[in-house]
């Protein structure tokens, strides 16, 4: 039977309390502190590569569509944490974006690729390392609920409310 108090949670503490079941191991808690930021930027980086139809979108037009549709998730849950992944996705933005202008779209692929490959291997031995398995593999919304954990870290670590 739930108290009260879970009762009286909102849907992100409770998600964010069922993620930090999984990664109470502080090695796998900094691994993601640095891997899922890095998974979120290569997710935007190879978004922003796939080509965008006729002459009204630009490189980016995918990962824009994205990043405002993940935004509504993380409004919804949370205007503070909506807000500061705004920030989050518009400095994402802003590294693929100076990497495509200023090495093609070519190079942003295979960093992205390169980058997503070698953070979800961090991922895993952080998770071998905490001996259970990545959250997402009970429900695919953990995908999106990983980057506002890691962002409500930096907010606690600041006395900041979300």
């Amino acid at each position: 039977m739930s108290t009260v108090a879970e009762s009286s949670q909102r849907p992100i503490d409770r998600w964010f309390a069922s993620y930090s079941g999984d990664h109470r191991n502080a090695t796998n808690q900094s691994i993601h502190v640095v891997a899922v930021p890095a998974i979120l930027w290569s997710v935007i980086a190879l978004l922003w590569c796939i080509p965008a139809p006729g002459t009204f979108f630009r490189p980016g037009a995918w990962a824009a569509l994205a990043m405002f549709a993940a935004l509504l998730f993380y409004y919804r849950a949370s205007r503070k944490l909506g807000f500061g992944m705004l920030v989050q996705f518009v400095v994402l933005s802003l590294i693929a974006h100076w990497i495509a202008q200023s090495f093609g779209l070519t190079v942003l692929l295979y960093t992205a690729i390169a980058v997503f490959v070698v953070a979800w291997i961090a991922q895993f031995i952080g998770h071998k390392i905490e001996g259970k398995k990545p959250s997402f593999l009970t429900d695919l919304t953990y995908l999106l609920i990983g980057p506002a954990w890691v962002l409500s870290k930096l907010y606690r670590k600041f006395g900041w409310s979300y």
